[in-house]
């Protein structure tokens, strides 16, 4: 009996300093993950930015290459640049409309610049700078399209769109007796339109234009029935890093680097 209470009392002791170790451990992680975002891109010389690979003028692959391509890539070279010289290469992830939050808030990029409009539902998961670009939702059909407006989306029309985005929200909210189906990306949204899976694709203009730009025989109609101002977003909390965001774009318009980088991508 003895020997059975004693092995026990040991068994105890070390489940015990387990668990003590596990929490020490859990600490140290927290600790990391909570480390402010600036020190860390200062610390590993490298900033990584969350980008879109599917939306042309914005953020597109380019097939021949493999480089990412478009105004939010420019945009994000030249800030980082601005803010830390050449010293800090900007690095860049794929991110969508439905995975860009997470990524960011898992620590995976750095920064989000990727056609994110600012709303105050996103504020409370993200923070964001001021605004780098103004745009507003409107409808991309074929051309000879019975459907001119947002006023034609009826009952029997099908308007596509992309998840986690505002213009499914607000499409829905816009033309509740429409018919609205999802997709994973603006890529995958726009193939199914081409095959007529859809009257409508929906999203912002400046994303819109790009879609015309591939295919002309598409195009936009009936102007914009929303704002959608695009901001850089951060992991919540982190002030310093926005604030160098902010004076950057600010040294960045000022400069007329801003407008170059913008006429270069947008033409309308």
């Amino acid at each position: 009996m003895f020997k059975t209470k004693k092995y026990v009392k040991m068994v105890l002791v070390t489940i015990l300093a387990a668990l003590f170790l596990a929490g020490c451990g859990g600490d140290k992680t927290s600790n990391e993950s909570s480390k402010d975002v600036l020190a860390q891109i200062k610390e590993d010389k490298k900033i990584v930015f969350g980008v879109k690979h599917d939306t042309r003028l914005f953020g597109l692959k380019n097939p021949s290459t493999g480089e990412v391509e478009g105004f939010d890539i420019d945009l994000s070279k030249a800030l980082a640049e601005e803010i830390f010289g050449k010293d800090i290469k900007p690095e860049f992830v794929e991110v969508t409309s439905k995975t860009r939050v997470g990524l960011l808030n898992n620590g995976k990029v750095d920064a989000v610049v990727a056609t994110m409009t600012i709303t105050e539902e996103r504020k409370k998961e993200v923070d964001f700078t001021d605004v780098y670009f103004d745009a507003g939702q409107s409808l991309l059909v074929k051309k000879g399209s019975k459907i001119q407006s947002i006023d034609d989306l009826k009952k029997d029309t099908k308007v596509l769109a992309v998840k986690g985005s505002t213009s499914s929200i607000n499409i829905r909210e816009k033309a509740p007796e429409t018919t609205v189906l999802e997709f994973e990306n603006y890529a995958e949204a726009f193939t199914a339109l081409k095959a007529g899976k859809g009257d409508a694709l929906t999203t912002d203009d400046s994303i819109l234009y790009g879609m015309a730009e591939e295919d002309p025989s598409f195009e936009l109609v009936g102007g914009t029935f929303t704002e959608e101002p695009y901001g850089i977003a951060v992991k919540k909390g982190n002030t310093e890093l926005v604030d160098e965001l902010n004076k950057a774009l600010k040294s960045l318009k000022d400069s007329g680097k801003y407008d170059e980088i913008k006429d270069k991508w947008i033409k309308n």
